[in-house]
């Protein structure tokens, strides 16, 4: 990623060897844990949304925030955030080294600078889909902590002896196809979006971004991303919490979408988007943002420079 500096210069990349690695591997797990824990209450109120049948309004989530304030105090808007971190950083630091890493083998030989931007579409795309086949089960975890009550579960250990006893370990997959089929639009337009804007940027300006112009191009990558691949996401939810919120079963990605379309309408599949659009590009725009600042802020303490340069 690039460094922000006062004058132009080729941009980083953090993927050359073993020292690269480490490194993008810990600024990711970093923006990760920083971005998610930034938005957490409102994930939690739309995954609630999401997974039950009742209609959802931006006034009903705030209602939904407030009562659990007042009935179970502050902390209860971070349920699920132990869960959360637990899959978060490992996600974000495999999302964000597989990217640097696919950026390397996508590159043309020879070439400097940005990918052609298909490749650089590609090289997101598969950053999202490595990671989030890696770390599948932590999701299906979180989300079953984030949608019942603290008596339900002890903590993330009781969800997984829980899962295991009732389906086995196929059962910690469940709905892993909506979301691989939903992360690849959605990281792949977030990375591109993002790579893409720093690139006119730097053409345009003759200098990197400075962080508050970083932190809105991350915001408007996460806004066009999420919209794409939304209605997947309602389906993996459904998926995941099958039997813990009604009696209805989910088998299949088309099943579940009929009977959301049926039951709740075109309004079902896009449940909770508003809360999106507010929690997605503050999400994206702290992750991104995050993770190029600590890059460039541990590839100085360590002396890293990279090849490329």
């Amino acid at each position: 990623m690039p460094q922000v500096m006062a004058s132009r210069k080729k941009p980083a990349q953090a993927g050359g060897g073993g020292e690269g690695v480490l490194l993008s591997l810990m600024a990711g797990a970093i923006a990760g844990a920083v971005a998610k824990t930034t938005i957490a209450p409102l994930d939690r109120t739309k995954i609630t949304f999401q997974v039950s049948s009742q209609r959802y309004s931006f006034r009903k989530a705030i209602k939904f925030m407030v009562r659990s304030f007042r009935e179970t105090g502050l902390t209860s808007l971070w349920r699920g955030n132990s869960a959360t971190m637990a899959r978060v950083i490992p996600y974000a630091a495999l999302q964000f080294t597989a990217h640097e890493q696919y950026k390397v083998l996508l590159r043309p030989r020879g070439s400097q600078g940005s990918l052609p931007p298909l490749r650089r579409l590609t090289a997101g795309s598969l950053a999202g889909a490595t990671a989030a086949a890696l770390t599948y089960p932590l999701d299906m975890i979180r989300a079953r902590m984030a949608v019942t009550q603290k008596k339900t579960y002890s903590g993330l250990y009781d969800v997984l002896g829980q899962t295991l006893r009732r389906g086995g370990v196929l059962s910690l997959y469940r709905g892993v196809t909506p979301t691989l089929l939903g992360i690849v639009p959605y990281a792949g337009i977030s990375f591109f979006t993002y790579e893409s804007l720093k690139k006119v940027h730097r053409d345009r300006y003759d200098s990197e971004p400075r962080p508050i112009v970083r932190l809105s191009f991350g915001a408007v990558s996460g806004l066009l991303g999420q919209n794409a691949s939304y209605p997947l996401d309602i389906v993996r939810r459904r998926m995941q919490t099958e039997g813990l919120v009604t009696d209805i079963r989910y088998p299949t990605i088309v099943s579940t979408l009929r009977h959301v379309l049926l039951s709740e309408g075109l309004r079902g599949v896009y449940k909770g988007v508003s809360m999106n659009w507010i929690k997605g590009p503050i999400a994206v725009g702290v992750s991104f943002s995050t993770y190029d600042h600590v890059l460039d802020f541990l590839r100085r303490l360590s002396g890293f420079r990279d090849a490329g340069q």
